[in-house]
């Protein structure tokens, strides 16, 4: 007979303790232990936040000086061939926020603030050229460029975002 007598109690005992040694979670199913496993339409929709934010990201960097450029009635606020002050402004905090929306592709759980704040700067921007395109007949032409753009922008990135349940639980 063995030296040790164990029964079930003991081994209950020690595993509530932590000490009983059993293959570690990380090494079976290849994810960190207390992390739920990750549905197979939660991943695909990370991988197309992926995509999202670098279409956003590149858009804002050279797509938005690129329409000022070829449609400026839907997407400039000015006329005439000069860039004036407040686009190269408009211009610049794009460009850069666009930058930091490729850096959170790579990770975009980690960076749901920046998401975030995309979206509902966005949402605010769109509504508020909106009204000034309404407010004054020779700007209405944004009604069909910007204004939608950033609303669709705001909207798909709104869809794919993770909240709630499915963020608390990564």
């Amino acid at each position: 007979m063995s030296k040790h007598k164990h029964d079930v109690g003991d081994l209950r005992l020690l595993d509530e303790m932590g000490n009983l040694a059993t293959p570690r979670e990380e090494v079976v199913t290849g994810e960190p232990r207390g992390l739920e496993r990750i549905d197979h339409a939660e991943t695909t929709r990370i991988k197309y936040l992926r995509i999202a934010l670098r279409v956003v990201g590149v858009a804002f960097i050279v797509g938005i000086y690129t329409f000022t450029l070829v449609w400026p009635s839907g997407w400039s606020w000015h006329t005439g061939h000069h860039t004036p002050h407040y686009l190269q402004m408009i211009l610049g905090v794009y460009a850069t926020l666009g930058f930091f929306l490729l850096l959170a592709s790579r990770k975009p759980l980690a960076h749901l603030s920046l998401i975030w704040f995309t979206v509902w700067s966005s949402v605010v921007h769109a509504v508020i050229m909106a009204a000034q395109a309404l407010a004054n007949p020779e700007d209405i032409a944004h009604l069909w460029g910007d204004v939608p753009v950033l609303l669709l922008f705001a909207a798909v990135l709104a869809w794919l975002t993770p909240r709630g349940a499915a963020v608390a639980s990564r």
